[in-house]
């Protein structure tokens, strides 16, 4: 049940469709993080290049895109191998989708404690006990 932000600037003269940049990474999240796309809630924001910069310069000026990705997951839930996996792919499937793309596009995981962490009213770590309550109780 990850909540994934995304920021991101177009290069000049490329248009994409904020549709195609969720589904990619609904797609990423599901097949490499293993999370359920019927819980997975997204903020896409398209940035305008003049308000983006690195190492001083607006990416106006350099004509190239960017991104940046945060994605809250339950800690423990994902290896540090998934996690790496995932960061590759993302940025990969971001170079596709926007073109040009400088270096310094970041992909940020958190590892949220389930205590501390939910939706729908319940914790993380209240649904996984729940789970195994109900587990027991189908077992006697």
């Amino acid at each position: 049940m990850p909540m994934i932000t995304i920021q991101y600037v177009t290069p000049q003269a490329k248009s994409v469709r904020k549709a195609d940049i969720v589904a990619a990474v609904a797609k990423l999240g599901q097949s490499l993080l293993r999370k359920d796309p019927n819980v997975t809630a997204m903020l896409a924001q398209e940035v305008a290049p003049e308000d983006w910069f690195i190492a001083g310069r607006s990416l106006k000026e350099t004509g190239k895109g960017a991104f940046w990705l945060d994605i809250r997951i339950t800690d423990g839930t994902n290896t540090k191998d998934e996690k790496a996996a995932f960061v590759a792919a993302v940025f990969k499937a971001f170079g596709e989708l926007l073109g040009s793309l400088d270096e310094k596009c970041y992909v940020r995981v958190d590892d949220v404690r389930g205590d501390g962490y939910g939706y729908g009213g319940l914790t993380q770590e209240r649904r996984y006990i729940a789970g195994k309550i109900a587990v027991r109780s189908e077992a006697s």
